[in-house]
């Protein structure tokens, strides 16, 4: 009985421990036809002893039990492994294969991310250099104030200021006088410059005239027009400041000059404005001086009809620029029309030498006789 218990024990844990039936003495023939026919181990012969039967079978009950706890405990430590396998707590669970397959493709999974961050955003993508539609140019030719002044004709706007201005100093107006007389004819010439520019609008498109802000896009209609709305307030007590008669003539130079860009200028009365506009200017510069309530003797009737002539000179002047364009739109008025007999080169010229002799009439005539009677 000892016997058997030891070689039960040997054989769970793996050893290498002699067969019952060699223990016992059974017969080698019938073990091994045991083994042929696919029984398990052979039964030990009964030795007929009561006690002795009572014992091995209590004894193989024992090894039965003990056979099935360390299969129960196999099964649990399995299922146990395959859990852990099954949801690993972090990568560095992983199986060896799964850490290789990643190691294998992950840098090209992340050329790709990188590839869709390095993608260029909408926004990024290059502009079409032709478009369909013009966009507006940027940059400071194409801000707003560079804009306004290219619509406001400064050059004839800071010529007829410094002439008038130096009209009156020439007549012995104070210096503040004369800065308040250039600076009031240059407010509304600018006026003029803005809302010829809102006339021509249109046609300067059509004629893709260069240097024209309202014609490109680069200025709308609104803005100028609240440009010369800013600038009339302004107007208003710069004149005002030289006396109350004085402003009431310069506005109405003023509103002539805007009429003009309205009406007779595609005709041959087209400097018939300018004349008026000019001739009204020295009666501004006669009646004014320093004080709203300041009123002055009218002007001599030589420096008003010099002043005409200077209207006149401006308008051929200017209009040379544009004899293409408006011979294009089918206008005649008198520069056109001169111009088409002698040449706008020739006109140009003429034009420059008749304003710089009437404006050399006026400095004389106003140190002699003055501007008032």
């Amino acid at each position: 009985m000892a016997i058997l218990r030891r070689t039960r024990k040997g054989r769970s844990a793996g050893e290498d421990a002699t067969p019952v039936e060699e223990e016992l003495g059974t017969d080698p023939a019938q073990a091994e036809e045991g083994e042929r026919t696919g029984e398990g181990e052979t039964e030990p012969a009964d030795t007929g002893d009561p006690a002795a039967e009572t014992d091995r079978v209590a004894e193989t009950d024992e090894v039965a039990e003990t056979d099935e706890a360390t299969e129960a405990s196999a099964v649990d430590e399995r299922d146990d492994t395959a859990e852990r396998d099954a949801v690993p707590a972090d990568a560095d669970d992983l199986p060896a294969e799964a850490a290789a397959e990643d190691a294998e493709h992950g840098p090209e999974d992340d050329a790709d991310a990188e590839d869709v961050e390095d993608a260029p955003a909408e926004d990024d993508l290059p502009i079409d250099e032709n478009p369909v539609v013009e966009r507006p140019r940027r940059g400071l030719r194409g801000s707003l104030p560079i804009a306004l002044v290219q619509a406001a004709h400064l050059k004839q706007a800071i010529s007829t200021a410094l002439i008038l201005a130096a009209v009156a100093a020439v007549a012995g107006r104070s210096p503040r006088e004369v800065g308040v007389v250039a600076l009031t004819v240059l407010c509304g010439q600018v006026i003029l410059g803005w809302h010829n520019d809102i006339v021509d609008a249109a046609r300067d498109a059509r004629q893709e005239t260069p240097g024209k802000p309202l014609a490109d896009g680069r200025l709308s209609r609104e803005t100028a027009w609240y440009a010369i709305v800013v600038a009339a307030l302004l107007l208003v007590p710069l004149a005002i400041t030289t006396g109350i008669t004085a402003a009431f003539y310069y506005f109405i130079s003023v509103v002539v000059g805007m009429l003009g860009n309205l009406v007779l200028r595609r005709g041959i009365l087209s400097w018939l404005t300018w004349a008026i506009s000019f001739a009204l200017l020295p009666f501004y510069l006669s009646y004014g001086g320093w004080g709203g309530q300041t009123t002055g003797p009218p002007p001599e009737p030589a420096i008003v009809v010099l002043a005409a002539l200077l209207g006149i000179g401006v308008h051929f002047m200017r209009s040379v620029w544009g004899l293409v364009g408006d011979h294009e739109e089918g206008w005649t008025y008198l520069p056109l029309r001169l111009a088409l007999k002698i040449g706008a080169t020739r006109l140009l010229a003429l034009a420059t030498a008749y304003t710089v002799v009437i404006v050399i009439l006026l400095l004389v005539f106003g140190a002699k006789v003055g501007l008032s009677q």
